[in-house]
């Protein structure tokens, strides 16, 4: 009995041990991503918003950018930010608290976000061009790894829509253009190499954008309707965003929310991990 209480003490202590290392692991390797996301991406601060620019803007999105920018607002290169919030597996499956850190740059498209449950670790990016998904049972087993041109597609979208946290991103450019619909949405493209995506756009009364509509792979299902909504809109550094975004499906029997998440800290144009 005292012999088998050892061994389970011991196998306990090298589990631990092994999990220790296996975050450890983890976080250095996404310090070293980080750094290779912000080193490729450069500056846009020698950039200012300015009201003449939204000419010829749809209606709704000239109302937005002078609700959420002031005139002079310099344009937003690098983001950091750290959320809380709750995440769902499957439909069927009971929702798990979560905490995560992302990371996004502006001139070039790219992002990496890192969640942590009590279970697994899940890393999200859009890096040189390309998107990938991994998952790690206790930092330590990779129970998934995906990628390839629907995920590409997918973390694309994820990095555009999630623009609303850094908006000088959605100006016009180059690669993104706003089509009018109607005195309360707008179509958002956006065009990337060999990418090209969208949003259907929707703004409430007090001209913040509220919810973000597209078509997004949905594993082997192909594409499928999705919708982010966003809320809750506060200052950070003179910019007004959301502070909650949830992340929804909208599936043939009904609506399939699997996260929603809240923003606790956010800095702009500090580019370096927390």
């Amino acid at each position: 009995m005292i012999h088998a209480i050892a061994v389970f003490v011991a196998i306990a202590i090298l589990l631990a041990l092994a999990i220790r290392a296996g975050r450890a692991s983890q976080k250095n390797r996404l310090n070293n991503d980080v750094e290779k996301l912000f080193e490729q991406s450069g500056s846009l601060t020698e950039k200012t918003f300015r009201y003449d620019q939204l000419e010829g803007l749809p209606k709704p999105v000239q109302r937005y950018f002078r609700h959420v920018l002031p005139e002079g607002q310099p344009y937003i290169s690098y983001v950091r930010l750290k959320h809380n919030g709750w995440f769902k597996t499957g439909k069927d499956k009971k929702a798990m608290d979560i905490k995560g850190k992302q990371y996004f740059t502006a001139e070039q498209p790219g992002f990496i976000w890192e969640g942590k449950t009590s279970m697994f670790t899940a890393r999200d990016m859009y890096l040189d061009g390309k998107g990938s998904l991994t998952v790690h049972l206790f930092s330590l087993i990779r129970i998934a790894h995906e990628k390839g041109p629907r995920i590409d597609q997918g973390e694309l979208l994820r990095w555009l829509g999630e623009s609303v946290w850094f908006p000088t991103n959605l100006l016009p450019n180059e690669h993104l253009k706003w089509l009018p619909i109607n005195d309360h949405q707008a179509r958002l493209n956006f065009k990337y190499q060999d990418l090209s995506v969208y949003y259907i756009v929707t703004f409430n009364e007090a001209n913040e954008i509220e919810k973000m509509e597209t078509e997004r792979y949905m594993g082997d299902e192909g594409l499928m309707p999705w919708v982010g909504r966003v809320s809750e809109y506060q200052e950070v550094e003179g910019v007004k965003v959301p502070s909650v975004i949830e992340a929804s499906w909208m599936l043939e029997d009904g609506k399939y929310t699997y996260g929603r998440f809240r923003v606790k800290q956010m800095q702009y144009d500090k580019p370096k991990p927390f």
